[in-house]
């Protein structure tokens, strides 16, 4: 594989979330590594310098930042596989991870951030400068924490929660873990206080800082998650309830003008077009390199999801088994007696997300025609990169940005961490537990019904109706870092991940037809003793005997 990696300028000091700070004779003063601690905490624009670098620890696909990346989610999930393994999926997609082989790790990172968020909160009412400046880079910090334990508690359930900034002279540096549940109360109340200053929009310089929408919504996932069946096992339809609040506050606000599904014909148009009405929050990315002395971070996306034809890694492929779930266009699975599906055409009347999402066999990209067959340009046999090959027979073209010149900067696409079609279903799943299966079909169909979709609705009820909102989140979310979690929080992934991850073979026939061999290209392991939380790493608990490791570890 190339050791050259395409980049761009994100984050770090300077961050494209588009600080008013970043003023080129306010930051020669002196180099940005040499400031002192006084200097930051003496100067309100050097504190909103402080704060746009924290941005950085939000989801993103940026190189060099692995452990803020999500799309290692999509390859330890049922969706994906990781062609070179990054991350170390591996590790759990074998189901061999533990404190001293761990993948998806993000524990320290996290609390390094974490750190950095209370030093803010310990210094910034001292800090001389305009009130409502202040306010607001509290609210942005405290909006960061969240996210933060959020994360922490995702991966990990109960974490200790640490508000006070260590110092030598403290006694001990040892805290046990606090349960699940007051972490969510805890991430809960600072983004309540979050929700209650930041505005509802931003433009010009501040455009990308987090918005009330954006606390909103990360409100939202943060209470379905708790609501859900992992930490809900009785459940308690009182978290269902705060579920379905957080959801509908936030289509409140959608409703007044501020979101709106995307009702543009073309779906790839959310992923590529960074004024889509339907993202919430994004990760900005601006194509340009970054000054290697900062750091020489950049995105390297359409890098590691085109095809080998095209010079791309494929990192990151899809699933057969993330294809064969998507359905006909007239709404049926392909497994469904009356769906149409033709396995000498598998390709043909899919899903309109489908052909956004996924580049297979026969479908133009870049003004040509994808061969994944055998010996053809996009295959393991190609005499373009061979080794880069998609082993999965597929690559992803959601966000995959057909006007890029592979090497001449980095990715262009923003990331989304929140959209509107999120919101939707996550309000239809609350109030599918709460029995309101009205309104959970009315959701769930706005987001099917849009004009780019336009798939029939679901009629469907009771258990059923459940069924296909975990379904639809499967096809509307994918390679958008959901499926990971979506499976341990409903706690189905003994049965998703489980199964073997499939590919497809094709062989291009004298006549010029296909034929297609289904394959299994890694047999997958998944413990349901252990495996719905990841482990904490070995050092962490050696550094501290009052934490307690997950079970099973």
């Amino acid at each position: 594989m190339k050791s050259k990696i395409y980049a761009l300028v994100l984050a770090g000091l300077c961050t494209v979330i588009g600080a008013a700070s970043c003023q080129k004779d306010f930051l020669d003063r002196k180099p940005l590594d040499t400031y002192a601690d006084q200097d930051v905490w003496s100067d309100i624009r050097l504190v909103e310098t402080f704060v746009n670098s924290k941005y950085r620890v939000l989801p993103h696909c940026i190189n060099g930042d692995a452990t803020a990346s999500v799309t290692g989610y999509s390859a330890a999930s049922d969706e994906g596989y990781s062609r070179h393994n990054y991350e170390g999926v591996f590790t759990i997609n074998q189901g061999q991870q533990s404190p001293d082989n761990l993948s998806l790790e993000n524990w320290s990172v996290d609390y390094n951030y974490i750190r950095s968020c209370n030093l803010f909160l310990s210094k910034i009412d001292n800090v001389q400068g305009d009130a409502d400046m202040k306010t607001r880079l509290t609210a942005e910090i405290k909006f960061i924490r969240a996210w933060c334990y959020f994360d922490l508690i995702s991966r990990y359930g109960g974490v200790p929660i640490i508000t006070k900034i260590y110092s030598l002279s403290d006694a001990s540096f040892v805290v046990k873990r606090n349960t699940y549940d007051e972490c969510v109360d805890f991430v809960n109340k600072d983004l309540d206080a979050a929700i209650a200053v930041l505005p509802t929009s931003y433009d010009g310089a501040n455009k990308g800082r987090v918005t009330k929408g954006g606390a909103l919504a990360l409100k939202s996932r943060l209470l379905l998650y708790a609501a859900s069946k992992l930490n809900n096992p009785g459940g308690e339809a009182g978290r269902w309830q705060q579920a379905a609040d957080a959801a509908k506050a936030l289509i409140d606000l959608a409703d007044q003008g501020t979101y709106s599904l995307d009702q543009r014909t073309d779906y790839s148009k959310i992923f590529l077009d960074k004024s889509s009405p339907e993202v919430i929050m994004s990760f900005g990315m601006d194509g340009t390199f970054y000054d290697p002395t900062l750091g020489d971070y950049g995105s390297s996306l359409d890098l590691y999801i085109w095809p080998n034809g095209f010079h791309g890694w494929s990192v990151y492929t899809p699933s057969q088994n993330l294809v064969d779930a998507f359905e006909m266009n007239n709404g049926k699975m392909i497994t469904e007696p009356g769906s149409g599906y033709d396995a000498t055409a598998p390709y043909v009347g899919r899903d309109p997300r489908f052909y956004a999402d996924i580049l297979y066999n026969g479908a133009t990209f870049k003004g040509r025609k994808l061969e994944y067959f055998k010996g053809g340009m996009d295959s393991p046999q190609s005499s373009v990169e061979s080794w880069n090959a998609s082993l999965t027979g597929y690559s992803w073209r959601k966000y995959a940005d057909e006007s890029y010149v592979m090497g001449s900067h980095g990715s262009n696409q923003n990331w989304i961490i929140f959209r509107l079609a999120e919101i939707y279903l996550n309000y239809a799943e609350a109030k599918y537990q709460l029995g309101d299966e009205a309104t959970a079909r009315k959701y769930l169909n706005l987001v099917r019904s849009r004009a780019s979709v336009g798939l029939p609705a679901v009629t469907a009820t009771g258990t059923d109706l459940m069924d296909r909102i975990a379904h639809e989140r499967a096809v509307e979310f994918c390679f958008e870092g959901m499926r990971f979690m979506d499976v341990r929080r409903w706690k189905i992934a003994g049965q998703t991940d489980n199964k073997p991850l499939m590919g497809v073979q094709l062989t291009k026939n004298p006549d010029a037809s296909f034929s297609y061999t289904y394959f299994s290209l890694q047999k997958r392991k998944f413990d349901e003793s252990k495996n719905y939380l990841l482990p904490i790493s070995r050092d962490e608990i050696n550094k501290n005997n009052l934490l307690v490791q997950n079970p099973g570890y």
